[in-house]
This record gives structure tokens, sequence and C-alpha cells, in this order.
């Protein structure tokens, strides 16, 4: 099925690439039966794309339920997901079926996934492993065919190394992951989609439909939209609802918004737990990289002041034994004393940040320069790849020590691993 007939069919408003290439996915994995999470922040309409995917399937005139995990009580989520017998907690005055039980062979959407206590993520898994699950109370295997399609506002890999979330279950959910972009990804919809909702509420509340200025429409796409598309139809049935004038300028808008700052960048407290997920983690082994490539710049440069001065290198009895090693003496790096004219010395840029040698020293002193500079690789993939292979002999193969000692997370490591053809420890 076509792109914009997906669109047409579910009311889906927006031409940017991300979100187009999550209606494809959801439009090609939905005629199988692979379990699907989808990744998004809360409000970009994640339940729409597990409707897509229902619909489309072969499922689709068989049971469909969502389920909020987030709202369900912990103490009662086995027995809504799994059903109860007669008397095995107090108030279980009857036996129940659960939800797999009731949407055999349909699709059940689990929402808010990473709200599942850890007893009910291994009920899960092992429903989506072998179709089997147990009534709470009975002792009575029973079996079940039903779609999983998972959600989530949460980063999984980082509950995963917090303990909160079972390792095996995010892989399991995870055989396809769909990530339905924020709306302050997708600029080029923000207005397409509040002209649509102002029509729409226009439409219910029976007035005319409110339209924005220049100045208005540039504060709409400033605005970072913590609450994505939902947060943009609250608005605009306010301004439906509320706005004297049909045309709202920049300053009525902002009444509506909520205040926020222009810088939007995370910020690590250091905090245990507080870290946030490294999905950008190249931007830590650039600074790693850089700082390491300045600490040796620095000793390149100290090192050739001093061997160019053999007060100084007279002073330091252990670097003269190392310049004896070398076979280099010291009083030979000395400009010549029978030099009579006073022409200042003159420096010039060099690549790796090290002064030049004043004019007149000996071929002695630019040799060992020309020794000192040595040309190093830069290839940021090739450093990556060297400390991932250190990170692994260091933890003798153990992925998951390397990565938290990477500091990235283990799944990013097993993909790095595939990347860079590097064969385990």
């Amino acid at each position: 099925m076509e792109i914009q007939s997906i669109k047409n069919r579910f009311g889906i408003i927006g031409n940017a690439p991300a979100l187009n290439y999550a209606i494809e996915v959801a439009g090609q994995v939905a005629a199988t039966d692979l379990t699907v999470l989808i990744n998004g922040e809360s409000g970009v309409g994640k339940e729409v794309f597990s409707q897509i995917i229902h619909s489309l399937s072969a499922r689709k005139h068989n049971a469909f339920i969502a389920v909020n995990c987030g709202a369900i009580p912990e103490g009662t989520i086995d027995s809504e997901l799994f059903g109860h017998e007669k008397g095995s907690f107090t108030g279980a005055t009857e036996a129940r079926k659960g939800y797999f039980e009731t949407v055999n062979g349909g699709t059940i959407f689990l929402d808010e996934i990473g709200e599942l206590p850890l007893g009910t993520q291994a009920r899960l898994l092992r429903v989506l492993e072998t179709g089997e699950y147990i009534r709470v109370g009975s002792s009575k295997v029973q079996k079940t065919d039903v779609r999983v399609v998972a959600a989530t506002n949460r980063e999984l890999l980082q509950l995963v190394q917090n303990g909160k979330f079972r390792e095996d279950l995010y892989y399991r959910l995870s055989t396809v992951p769909i990530r339905v972009p924020s709306l302050h990804d997708r600029p080029e919809d923000i207005h397409l989609l509040f002209r649509k909702f102002a029509a729409d509420f226009a439409t219910k509340y029976k007035t005319a439909s409110v339209q924005l200025d220049q100045e208005a429409k540039q504060v709409l796409l400033n605005y970072p939209w913590p609450g994505n598309v939902r947060e943009l139809k609250n608005i605009a049935e306010q301004i439906s609802v509320l706005a004297q004038e049909k045309l709202i300028t920049a300053e009525h808008l902002k009444k509506y918004l909520q205040p926020f700052s222009a810088n939007r960048l995370p910020i690590w407290s250091g905090k245990s737990g507080n870290q946030p997920e490294f999905a950008n983690e190249r931007e830590i082994l650039y600074k790693l990289f850089f700082d390491m490539k300045k600490d040796v710049n620095e000793l390149k440069r100290m090192f050739v002041e001093l061997v160019s001065n053999p007060d100084i290198a007279k002073s330091y009895p252990q670097l003269a034994g190392k310049l004896h090693e070398l076979n280099v003496n010291a009083a030979d790096l000395a400009p010549p004393l029978s030099r009579a004219d006073s022409t200042p010395i003159t420096t010039a840029v060099h690549p790796l940040s090290v002064p030049l040698l004043p004019a007149g020293f000996s071929h002695t002193a630019t040799t060992i320069q020309e020794h000192v500079e040595v040309d190093e690789s830069l290839n940021i993939m090739e450093k990556e790849k060297e400390l991932i292979m250190k990170a692994l002999k260091k933890h003798k193969g153990k992925r998951k020590d390397a990565a938290l000692d990477l500091g990235i997370s283990e799944r990013t490591l097993y993909r790095k691993l595939k990347e860079y053809d590097i064969e385990e420890q």
C-alpha cells in the first residue's frame, strides 16, 4: 500500500522524510507476524502506527486491543494480561480471561512497555517465544496466537543497563524497530498540522477557522513542542475557542504557549542513573581523541624545547640520560656562538602547533624535530575500532563490560563489531 494512501486512511498529516520512512516500514512489516517496537516521545502518535500494522495485516478481521502498561497497577497487571482463577487473590470472586486470551488471533498493543514489572516481563517473554501463558492462580498452561506491537517513550537500553528491563525481552520485542519522529524534528509539518486542526475545530464549533500571520508562523516553528502533536492539537483547539480575532499575531499566540529556554541541549547532572543514552557516542570519542592529540602535541613541544636548550637539558639529569641513550649531544643543538647577525627568529604556523627551531640550528636539531613530528592517523573510524578492540581485550571478550567501559550500549557495540568486522576476543 502506498504511503499517501496510508496517510489518507489513518488521517496522518505531514511529509517529513523521517515520518514517511516510519510509515513505509509499518506498511511493509504489517503483512508479517513479526514483533514490532515503536519508539517515540509522548504525543507523537505511536498508537496510530499500531493500528496501521493491525489493519494492513492478515489479522485485520480479528480483535485489536491497546493496553497502557503504565496505567495498570503493578499488583493487577498479570491478571489483566493473562487472566486469573477464582480465589487466586483477594477480590477474585470468579475466574477472568486476560487480554492474551480474549484477543487470541488478533493484535495486542502494549503502550509504555518500559513500565512493566520484571516479573511480568518474564511472563511476556514466554508468550513471545512459545505462545504459552498461565493464568494467575492456575498451573494449567494455555496457548495463544497474538501478535504483539509494543511502544515506549523511554530508552529501553538505558533501562536494561540499570537492571529495570530484561535484555532478552528487549531484543525479542525489537525484531523490527520503528522510530516515530518528534514534532520539532519535522518543522515543515508544523504549520500544516496547525491548519488542519484549526479547520477541524472550526467545523466542530461552527465558526471561522483561525489564521496565523507571518510572525506567528515563525513563533510556531521556533517553539520546541515538548508535547508533540498532542500539544499542537490542544493549542489549536484553545485558540479556535478563545480567540476573539481570527487572524492570530505572534503576541497573541505566545499567550497559549508554555515558556521555554532557547538552549534545548541535554545536560548530564553527573549523578548515577541520570546519564542519558549516548545515541551519538561518536561525539564522546571525538573529544577523547582530540584531548589525546592535544596532550601528545604538548609533550612534543616540551621535548623539542628541552632538546634545543642545553642549559635546561643539563638541569634535568634524567633527560640528559635519555639524550645520551639517543646519542644526542645537547651542546651540538645550540645556535653557533659566532653568529654575528641578530636577526629576530622567524616563526611560522605549523600543523602540529610545535614552534619552529631558530635559524642557525644544526642539521642534527632539524633531524630530531623531523623525528618528533611523526605523522599519525586522524581517521576517527580507525581510532574507534582500536578502542573497541582494547576494551574487548581488557574485559576478556565480555561485550557488556566492554560497552560500559566505552560509554555505549551493548547493542551499539554489537553493531560496530559487525561494521568493523572485529572478531570477539
